[in-house]
């Protein structure tokens, strides 16, 4: 084990060197194991496992406003993060994987990154390494149990178990794994690229206290520097945002009219197969690739799927301010095709690369600071889900 973040790079160039990787484009009809249904108009795995790529319509006022593919995998995956204390400091076990979506090759993922399907070997491979602990945690001391929604743009009702448990034994560290700090994995998110998008998801989940002793609490707050954090986790007293919050959210439930629909794909009368993709006629956020995929050290070493190939950049961007001495972020309340409940909190900025032109105040705020390279205080360029989604 070591503390240095160098070490940790070296040790991920060498292991990209060492593992092969091979993702070609091909044709659906090439595939021992995914196929297009024609009777439920619908891209699905031979095994019915794993997840299946139907097409969904937004109807308003009895037309169609939006129409796209969208992947359904009604299916809990397990992203979880074992986590242990080495001579007073906690360490996370962080893998080195690579997923057939990435824009490299390895990325810093969670101990575990494995839908259902994974773990009960429907691909006919080995178990995720790891998984007997995440199944017995109840034996540990469990700092996160969270049920998250994944991507709802291009997942339907998607969600995923994000799990952080603390271990005292002593456990094998396998060839692809490594115990690191967060203090590390912070400073290695600002590598383009390098930290996944599920060790972020998993990490954003760590309450900021995790002991109820008053006393414990204000000598932890008496360490940080920044005041004005200080009082944005202490919170305003009598503050009235939360319930308006929910009376906006709760309002949009209520009254909102749109209809997602799912619909079989050759419904979608804008996107159409085109050169082995299945693609848009007019310009959209992502395409459906076929591609045959092999990587080393894998459950599995070789296998075909489909991929949602995005199209540019997408922007995603977080304001923040002091407000008489305490720090505040700007949320939005965001409306997307595939939320299970409709509508979440997500950042001040949530852009695709093609979107809308019609800015409002906020977007413009965050464009002109951007351009101007005025109060940047985090840029960098990092991977969405690599698992179904090709970048």
């Amino acid at each position: 084990m070591t503390n240095q973040i160098e070490d940790i790079l070296i040790w991920i160039e060498k292991l990209n060197h060492e593992i092969y990787v091979d993702i070609r484009k091909d044709q659906l009809q090439n595939s021992d194991t995914w196929y297009y249904d024609e009777k439920d108009g619908e891209i699905r795995n031979s095994s019915h496992s794993f997840f299946q790529i139907k097409g969904l319509q937004k109807i308003e006022n009895n037309h169609i406003t939006l129409e796209q593919p969208i992947i359904i995998q009604k299916e809990i995956g397990y992203l979880g993060i074992i986590c242990r204390k080495i001579k007073g400091t906690l360490y996370f076990l962080m893998q080195a994987k690579i997923e057939p979506g990435n824009i490299n090759k390895i990325q810093i993922s969670p101990t575990i990154q494995a839908t259902k399907s994974n773990c009960t070997q429907q691909h006919g491979g080995k178990k995720p390494h790891y998984l007997e602990y995440f199944l017995n945690a109840s034996k540990y001391n469990i700092i996160v149990d969270q049920i998250q929604s994944e991507q709802s743009s291009r997942f339907y009702n998607k969600r995923n178990r994000n799990m952080i448990i603390q271990v005292d034994e002593d456990i094998e560290v396998l060839p692809n794994f490594r115990w690191m700090t967060l203090y590390q994995i912070k400073n290695l998110m600002k590598i383009d690229n390098l930290v996944n998008m599920d060790t972020r998801t998993v990490l954003s989940c760590i309450p900021f206290f995790n002991v109820e002793n008053d006393e414990l609490q204000q000598q932890y707050l008496d360490m940080i520097r920044d005041q004005s954090l200080v009082q944005s986790i202490r919170g305003e007293k009598n503050n009235n945002v939360i319930p308006q919050i929910y009376n906006y959210i709760n309002t949009y439930k209520m009254y909102n009219e749109a209809e997602y629909r799912l619909v079989p794909l050759y419904s979608l009368k804008t996107w159409h197969m085109k050169e082995g993709e299945f693609v848009c006629t007019n310009p959209y956020s992502f395409k459906v690739v076929f591609c045959n995929i092999e990587i080393d050290g894998r459950e599995v070493k070789k296998w075909t799927q489909p991929l949602f190939e995005a199209t540019g950049i997408a922007t995603f961007g977080l304001i923040t301010c002091v407000d008489h001495g305490m720090k505040k972020f700007l949320v939005k309340a965001i409306s997307e095709v595939g939320c299970l409940d409709q509508i979440e909190i997500g950042p001040s900025i949530q852009r695709e690369y093609i979107h809308s032109k019609e800015n409002d105040s906020v977007d413009c705020l965050f464009d002109c600071h951007l351009q101007e390279g005025k109060g940047i205080l985090f840029d960098t360029l990092l991977s969405e889900e690599g698992g179904e989604i090709l970048l």
